[in-house]
């Protein structure tokens, strides 16, 4: 180990003074420049050299002339009154904008201190020269360092979010959703809906494991300790819309009666993005049966390693698209659909394969009434994957969403009459395969039970957001037809005289519905109350979905901790930390210590 330099007060003749680090190394700083070097520099040759070069002066001053200069504090105060930062300001940040990128590109801690900084040396040392390098040097990106910096950003995002959440003029709606991550640990994420200004904002609200179960009573626990620990009242949810098992967040669960006891008068809401769950309850015997020897088929690919390696190097000798497939999974509904397109346009190939590992599967897969069954499900799941795609966006609300339903559910008649008649249009896979009438006359009976069932359900399933005809003004203020509101409805005046506005039909005619309504806070208050009460409740848990994604990236093997709520925070909030707040509270906090 090298022998450390010790300071000399014969060296402020080169203005310079000396900082000592907490392992007691003592490195010297320029009180012209601030610029700070290292302990090998701490030497007359070395701090001369500075003074000459960077500030073409003569040494030869003593300690009483320094009295005279300002401090580093002092410095930084002038710098800022002329609007300029600081040395100190400016590696501070410089790490919380690498903190907030690494967290952004959902990057692990580590990959500052280990590749990043390095990397930025090596430039700066070879493009900029070595003072750059020792500039950049400074800039603190350890691991612990970036972890904290985060932590602090997070806070700081949720802070503004729970400011807009209280000064909202109307309750908020949450969207609601359990998963279980990689190492089993249930992990509970919330999205929060609320008015800032002339707009619906949508943000994170929080990402929490359930430590000990997984039941309704401790999901409700967790969401109402969140909002005491912050100390904003639970009626200030005004719904929520939750996903996952029946037992936890279903309509019947625990949770829905917790949160009914609390909040009287919520709504409570189940996504509209299952449909597909819906549609596997209501398949008649033998469709279900081939649904599940889909599953079957896939879990003894997928399942098995050697299973797996080999059907990837036959579809690479035979030369087809789909080498990999997806898994069957009960929550992530989209992936079904999918499945069942590939397995149908892969069918011949996979036969081959099930006969080359002499599968037991071989016996029901080649069966020509379950390939008629297959072909019928891939349609009917791709009809499904189109309708859910539809309502996969931001701002999709109740109405909005329960429009599209009814629109699906409007096209069954149609193809109930054109499957009488044996026209397979709306189902191509199907239409594509069926060749004979006996083939013909069988499944069109299986499809025209299954699909009579399948709109009762939609109909009493998929009720929320069925607006009766005196509301329907939300929708179209101008075409509605004033006659079907009743004369005592307080509000009929206050739509008479927002329809013979020209201005505002203009907004409505550019603006989306709900910008519309929250536009018409200050002018026609009661109408836009009663419209944004329809309008934010949430329709799907699409947001939690997405975060669910990004949960993958911070939770894998080699990077796995429990809590991750303030890197999921920073990475998907749309909010941006208000790093000058941050970085003078950062400064004040050091300077009292």
């Amino acid at each position: 180990m090298s022998k450390k330099r010790k300071w000399d007060d014969d060296y402020v003749r080169y203005w310079f003074t000396c900082t000592t680090e907490v392992d007691g190394t003592q490195r010297p700083q320029c009180v012209l420049c601030n610029s700070v070097f290292s302990n090998a520099d701490l030497r007359p040759s070395k701090l001369s050299d500075h003074f000459n070069r960077q500030h073409g002066g003569i040494g030869g001053h003593d300690l009483n002339s320094l009295k005279h200069v300002p401090a580093p504090s002092d410095q930084s105060e002038t710098l800022k009154a002329f609007g300029v930062a600081s040395q100190e300001d400016t590696l501070l940040q410089a790490s919380y904008q690498f903190a907030y990128l690494c967290a952004k590109e959902k990057n692990p801690h580590t990959i500052a201190e280990k590749l990043v900084k390095p990397c930025a040396l090596e430039i700066a040392q070879i493009v900029l020269g070595p003072d750059a390098q020792k500039k950049l040097q400074q800039v603190s990106l350890s691991d612990d360092v970036i972890h904290s910096r985060i932590d602090e950003m997070s806070q700081d995002i949720l802070q503004q979010v729970l400011e807009d959440i209280k000064a909202s003029p109307l309750k908020v709606g949450i969207q609601l959703a359990e998963t279980t991550d990689m190492d089993d640990c249930s992990q509970l994420m919330a999205f929060v809906r609320y008015i800032k200004e002339r707009e619906i904002v949508e943000e994170f609200l929080f990402c929490e494991p359930l430590q000990l179960t997984v039941k309704g009573k401790a999901v409700f626990n967790l969401f109402r300790d969140f909002f005491l620990k912050h100390k904003i009242a639970l009626d200030v949810c005004g719904s929520v819309c939750t996903d996952g098992a029946s037992s936890i967040l279903g309509e019947n669960s625990e949770f829905v009666s917790c949160m009914k006891k609390e909040v009287p008068h919520i709504v409570i809401t189940h996504c509209l993005l299952n449909p597909h769950e819906l549609v596997t309850k209501t398949l008649p015997t033998k469709l279900r049966d081939a649904l599940f020897t889909v599953v079957r088929v896939i879990n003894f690919i997928k399942g098995r390693a050697p299973n797996h390696r080999l059907f990837q190097a036959f579809f690479e000798e035979i030369g087809i698209e789909y080498s990999v497939l997806l898994f069957h999974t009960e929550m992530r509904w989209l992936s079904r659909g999918q499945i069942l397109t590939h397995i149908f346009e892969m069918y011949e190939e996979i036969n081959q394969f099930l006969h080359h590992q002499s599968s037991n599967l071989v016996d029901g897969f080649e069966n020509k009434e379950f390939k008629i069954h297959l072909a019928y499900l891939a349609d009917l799941f791709k009809h499904l994957n189109e309708l859910s795609a539809s309502m996969q966006r931001t701002g999709m609300n109740t109405v909005s969403a329960r429009e599209k339903l009814s629109a699906f559910v409007r096209k069954f008649p149609f193809w109930l009459k054109r499957i009488e008649k044996r026209n397979f249009t709306n189902f191509p896979f199907l239409e594509e395969i069926v060749v004979s009438d006996n083939e013909a006359i069988c499944i069109a009976a299986e499809i025209t039970v299954h699909l009579q069932q399948l709109s009762n359900f939609f109909h009493g399933y998929f009720s929320v957001g069925d607006l009766d005809e005196a509301s329907k003004w939300i929708l179209d203020p101008f075409l509605f037809n004033l006659d079907f509101v009743d004369d005592g409805y307080l509000m009929k005046n206050d739509l008479a005289e927002l329809r013979a506005s020209g201005q505002i039909l203009m907004e409505f005619e550019t603006m989306k519905l709900e910008d519309f309504w929250c536009a018409q806070f200050t002018v026609f208050p009661s109408l836009a109350k009663t419209a944004l009460k329809i309008l934010i409740p949430f329709a799907t848990t699409y947001l939690c979905e997405l975060g669910f994604s990004s949960l993958l990236h911070f939770k894998t093997k080699s990077r796995s901790y429990v809590n991750m709520s303030d890197d999921i925070r920073v990475a998907i909030s749309k909010k941006v930390p208000r790093f000058s707040d941050i970085i003078e509270q950062k400064l004040q906090l050091q300077k009292s210590l």
